[in-house]
C-alpha cells in the first residue's frame, strides 16, 4: 500500500471514528488491551529479535531499554488502554457559551483533530499509547515508528487492529508505515492533504528533521536535558534519593536528569556524599573544575556536557554561587522539558518556579514524574516543549481542536 493509499484511509475513518460516542470508543479500547495481552507471546518473540538485531549493531544501554518489552511492560501498555478508556471523553465538551446584543449564542466545542501522524524511535509502547489516545480523541492515526522496533510494531498493531475489529470498529483507525525507506519517511512528512498534525518522539536528529521538512503542522516533542538544583537550604538526604531516582532509575527516558547545578556553599559537603550515592550506579560525574579539585575522580567537563542528553550513566555537574546563577546556567542549556529544585527555601522555589523556562517545573521532586500516566492523563502522545497549542505532557485534550458553534434565530448582518 502506498502512502498516499494509507493517507486516504486514514482520512476517511475519521468520518466514522470523530462521531462515535464515549462507549463505543472505550469498548474498542478495552478490547484491544485484552488483545494485546492475548497476543504477547507473539509480540514477546519479534520484540526479542528487535532487541537481537540492535545488539549485534552496538546500539547504547539507555536505547535498549527503550526497545525491550517484558511481560510487565505489555501488561503495562494494556492496563494503559484502560486508564485511557476511564478517562473523560474531551469530544463535545463546550467549552464557552455566551450570547451577544444581537441575540446570537456563541461557543466553542472541542472537536477531534482528524488525522494525526506519530514519527518515533525504537519505543514500542509508544505504538499502543499513541493508538489509545488517538482514538479516545477521535481521531485516526498513522504510526511511523523506527526500523530497530519493526517487528515488535507490527505485532502490536495486529493485535491492536484484531481488538478494533473484535469490538465491531474499524480497523484502519490504526495504521502502521512498514516501509523503512527514507524517501518513504519523506513522503509522509509531506502528506498534508491527509494529515491534519504530525508529532515526533525521539532524539534531536528525528526531531529537527521532521521540523525542518514537513509540510503539515508539527508539534514538537523534545529531548530531555532535565537539571536539578541543590540550594544551600536543601536537604541533603532529600537531594540524594531524588537525584538517585532521577538520574538512575531509567537512564534512557527524556525525563531523567541530565545536569546537576549545586550551591558552592554546600559543595564541599554534598559532593563526596554526592559522588557515594551515585557510584552505587556507577554513574560518572563530569564536573566543572571548581568541583573537580573538591572530590577526586571527577571527570573535567568540556562545554559540550552542559547541553548534553547523555541517555547514559553519566551526569554534568555545575557549581553556582546563587539561584539566580543556577537558574541562568539551567535556562541557557535547557532543553524546555523538566528542570527541579531541591530546597527548605520558600522564597527560591517560587523564584525558580517563576524564572524557569520549562514545560515542567519541580520543588523537592523527581523530574522522572514528567509523565502522562503520573500526571493523571493515562497516558501520553509525548511531551511537548514547544509554546503553541501544547506544553507539556500531551494527553487527550491535546489531540483535539476546537471549533465555533452559533445559534440564532433569522439573524442577518445588516
Amino acid at each position: 500500500m502506498t502512502i498516499t493509499e494509507i493517507g486516504k484511509k486514514a482520512k476517511e475513518i475519521t468520518g466514522i471514528i470523530g462521531i462515535l460516542g464515549s462507549e463505543k470508543k472505550d469498548e474498542g479500547l478495552k478490547s484491544a488491551a485484552a488483545c494485546l495481552l492475548e497476543g504477547k507471546g507473539e509480540i514477546l518473540a519479534a520484540n526479542e529479535r528487535d532487541v537481537e538485531k540492535a545488539l549485534k549493531s552496538g546500539m547504547k544501554a539507555g536505547l535498549i531499554d527503550r526497545l525491550k518489552l517484558t511481560s510487565e511492560r505489555i501488561g503495562a501498555m494494556a492496563d494503559g488502554l484502560l486508564s485511557v478508556a476511564a478517562l473523560e471523553d474531551p469530544v463535545g465538551e463546550v467549552l464557552s457559551m455566551k450570547q451577544r446584543p444581537n441575540g446570537l449564542i456563541i461557543g466553542q466545542k472541542r472537536v477531534p483533530m482528524g488525522v494525526v501522524g506519530i514519527i518515533y524511535e525504537a519505543r514500542p509502547n509508544v505504538t499502543a499509547d499513541a493508538f489509545g489516545l488517538c482514538f479516545k480523541s477521535g481521531n485516526a492515526v498513522i504510526l511511523k515508528g523506527g526500523s530497530d522496533a519493526l517487528e515488535s510494531n507490527i505485532a502490536i498493531v495486529k493485535w491492536l487492529r484484531a481488538g478494533l475489529l473484535r469490538a465491531g470498529l474499524p480497523e484502519d483507525s490504526i495504521q502502521l508505515i512498514t516501509d523503512t525507506d527514507r524517501e518513504v519517511t519523506r513522503q509522509f512528512m509531506c502528506l498534508r492533504e491527509y494529515v491534519d498534525v504530525l508529532i515526533p518522539r525521539g532524539g534531536a536528529g528525528l526531531i529537527k528533521a521532521v521540523v525542518d521538512n514537513s509540510t503539515i503542522p508539527v508539534i514538537e516533542t523534545g529531548t530531555g536535558n532535565c537539571h536539578i538544583f541543590v540550594d544551600e537550604s536543601a536537604d541533603f538526604n532529600m537531594a540524594l534519593d531524588i537525584i538517585f531516582n532521577a538520574k538512575t532509575q531509567r537512564i534512557g527516558v527524556c525525563n531523567a536528569c541530565e545536569s546537576l547545578v549545586v550551591h558552592k556553599s554546600i559543595a564541599p559537603e554534598f559532593l563526596p556524599l554526592l559522588k557515594e550515592r551515585l557510584s552505587l550506579k556507577s554513574v560518572e560525574i563530569r564536573a566543572d573544575e571548581e568541583a573537580c579539585s573538591l572530590v577526586p575522580g571527577f571527570v573535567l567537563a568540556t562545554e559540550e556536557d552542559w547541553g548534553q542528553e547523555y541517555l547514559d550513566y553519566i551526569v554534568s555537574l555545575k557549581l553556582a554561587g546563587s539561584v539566580d546563577e543556577a537558574i541562568s546556567h539551567i535556562n541557557r542549556y535547557s532543553t524546555g522539558h523538566s528542570e527541579a529544585i531541591i530546597t527548605s527555601d520558600y522564597a527560591n522555589s517560587q523564584k525558580f518556579l517563576n524564572e524557569i523556562d520549562a514545560a515542567a517545573v519541580y520543588v523537592n521532586a523527581s523530574t522522572r514524574f514528567t509523565d502522562g500516566y503520573e500526571f493523571g492523563f493515562g497516558a501520553e502522545i509525548g511531551i511537548s516543549t514547544q509554546k503553541l497549542h501544547a506544553r507539556g505532557p500531551m494527553g487527550l485534550k491535546e489531540l483535539t481542536t476546537t471549533k465555533y458553534i452559533i445559534f440564532g434565530n433569522g439573524q442577518i448582518r445588516p
